[in-house]
């Protein structure tokens, strides 16, 4: 299972010869400017909300690669009504995809779309896949949902929020990795703006204290799990 970042909350994953993107908010990060959109494969396409820093390059992507598109009820039939294939999961479910399997999973947040309609309730998603077992918080809070995870699920890698001001803080999500037993853990929703800029030396040595270990991967870097 191979890993990328693209910027903010944006995650691309290889696995089982499949190609599934995260929250494609790619064009709109100057940040990520080094990144084409139109080079980017796509079989599916997993939504966590329905904010535009979320959502902005999906159709984009979708129209192109006619990808997938996974979310709750309410994102995923809003992209079906405008012609895209869409699998619509709500919390608790999971699905076996040719990938392997995604469950749809908590967060506490809020999702409307950018014209302000309703966006569903926000969710993340426990991947398994390639006996690889991966968390993608979406935008939260630390929630106590979070321990029933590995009740079912051992994690090789848990993904979260760590910019504070909108999600968890770097504080906060030192324990939500205790709560889903992960001490391996990479960090993204950070540095996109100036309300989530965050200190990456002071953020990797809360989490060596707490005898975990933080990656903050530059935009296009990939990390094998």
């Amino acid at each position: 299972m191979k890993i990328t970042f693209y910027g903010h909350a944006s995650i691309g994953i290889e696995v089982s010869g499949k190609n599934i993107l995260v929250d494609p908010f790619i064009s709109g990060n100057p940040k990520a400017a080094h990144i084409d959109i139109n080079t980017l494969k796509a079989d599916y396409i997993l939504l966590t909300h329905a904010h535009q820093d979320h959502i902005l390059d999906v159709e984009a992507i979708a129209k192109r690669t006619n990808a997938i598109i996974v979310s709750n009820y309410e994102i995923a039939t809003h992209y079906g009504n405008k012609g895209f294939q869409f699998h619509p999961m709500n919390h608790g479910g999971s699905w076996d995809f040719d990938f392997g399997n995604v469950k749809y999973v908590n967060a506490i947040h809020t999702s409307s779309f950018p014209d302000g309609s309703y966006g569903g309730q926000p969710g993340g998603f426990v991947i398994e896949g390639e006996h690889k077992n991966i968390y993608i918080a979406g935008d939260t809070a630390l929630t106590m949902d979070m321990k029933l995870i590995p009740m079912r699920t051992k994690l090789d890698l848990a993904i979260f929020p760590i910019g504070n001001n909108f999600t968890m803080d770097v504080d906060d999500a030192i324990i939500a990795s205790d709560f889903v037993d992960c001490d391996k853990v990479l960090g993204y929703h950070f540095d996109t703006f100036g309300f989530i800029v965050i200190d990456h030396d002071e953020a990797k040595k809360k989490f060596f204290d707490a005898g975990k270990d933080l990656m903050l991967l530059d935009i296009g870097q990939s990390i094998d799990l």
